[in-house]
């Protein structure tokens, strides 16, 4: 399979023949992975779980952990779902890619539209499904949010819109993915929100997809799907907890899929899990990080804060020069924006991961500020 070199492959290329500067300790804003410590109440009940691992998990989830993603569903968003309309999964990169190859493989010359850039599962999953890719493509005439292009669209089985965005960090309202819904049942077409940073919002909390699809009357959720993780919302990515959630007669059909897949979680890690997706408390701790992380980058850089996610899509005149010469000078990391894109997208930007707590966020900004003032010099 003709699969594209990962962006941070591309990037240890990139600068492989690049020597740091070593009076700078070493720091990367390249992966979106929270360095902040999974909080103490999700480590205890994994440690009062482990017992567990002697057991099976039931690919379906457990029934304490489905009770805890239904309560965050009932608690973040007033949905009130039931046990058809959620499946556990193993974090959510795994359903990214495995669930459209379950919903195109009987479809006659598929198509599947995604934004541009994107994260790159979403690609990976079309090449498998042997899907035309549609772009929908983000830029600064549309404030980096998907074109609609009915003309395209109508040809679509299935489309992932990616609300909060990655990598830009553009974030659709309610009317706008109201809008999106109305497009899914006219063109009849599977819409999926990719909705890993929701709850990473700065100010007022975020819709999600499903909250759209009931606004214009789609109350059991036709065509509609979301997915979700803990992995940023609770600075835990080690347990790979997520979910796919919408349309019960498509889910039904998917969870026969996924007994065959063998990839459920391990029973403490859903034990943990659980605590987890009930508990949002600890949640707006980890945004007041990303808070102050946004409000450094505003005072040392003086870009505008996003809506949600801890991403900076920052505007350069050379995204590549610009990161190897920030290596090279100033020993940090950061990812060009072509590598997220294709057939152009992305270019002139960077993408900066505030990932860090307060000084190193502090460290490294100020260190891109030296750079963008060595080269006005």
């Amino acid at each position: 399979m003709n699969f594209e070199t990962y962006p941070f492959e591309k990037l240890n290329n990139l600068l492989e023949d690049v020597k740091p500067n070593n009076n700078y300790p070493p720091l990367s804003l390249t992966i979106g992975e929270p360095q902040f410590n999974t909080p103490f109440f999700i480590i205890e009940e994994l440690k009062a779980k482990a017992h567990l691992f002697n057991k099976y998990p039931k690919t379906a989830g457990e029934e304490r952990l489905r009770e805890g993603m239904l309560t965050y569903l009932k608690n973040r968003f007033d949905l009130e779902l039931d046990n058809s309309e959620i499946i556990p999964t193993f974090g959510t990169r795994e359903v990214l890619f495995n669930f459209p190859q379950f919903l195109l493989h009987d479809t006659d010359n598929p198509v599947m539209a995604f934004s541009n850039p994107f994260y790159q599962i979403y690609e990976g999953a079309a090449k498998v499904s042997n899907a035309k890719i549609i772009h929908l493509e983000l830029n600064e005439a549309n404030e980096f949010k998907p074109d609609i292009n009915h003309s395209e669209l109508w040809t679509c089985d299935f489309v992932i819109i990616n609300s909060p965005n990655n990598p830009t960090s553009s974030t659709l309202l309610l009317d706008e993915l109201k809008e999106w819904v109305k497009l899914a049942l006219r063109y009849d077409f599977v819409l999926l929100n990719d909705e890993c940073y929701i709850d990473l919002y700065l100010d007022k909390p975020i819709p999600s997809l499903l909250n759209a699809s009931i606004e214009v009357g789609n109350s059991d959720f036709k065509n509609i799907l979301v997915i979700n993780s803990i992995s940023k919302r609770s600075s835990a990515p080690g347990l790979r907890s997520g979910f796919i959630a919408g349309d019960r007669d498509i889910l039904k059909e998917y969870m026969k899929y996924r007994t065959y897949v063998g990839c459920a979680s391990p029973l403490p890690l859903q034990m943990a899990s659980a605590v987890a997706w009930s508990d949002d408390i600890h949640v707006g701790g980890f945004r007041n990080n990303y808070k102050k992380n946004f409000r450094l980058a505003k005072e040392i850089l003086d870009i505008d804060t996003p809506i949600s996610t801890f991403y900076i899509w920052l505007k350069v005149e050379d995204e590549i020069t610009f990161t190897k010469e920030l290596y090279q000078n100033y020993n940090l990391k950061v990812l060009p924006g072509s590598f997220l894109g294709r057939d152009g997208a992305g270019e002139g930007f960077i993408r900066l991961a505030l990932v860090y707590e307060e000084s190193l966020t502090r460290e490294a900004l100020e260190r891109i500020k030296k750079y963008l003032v060595s080269k006005e010099a």
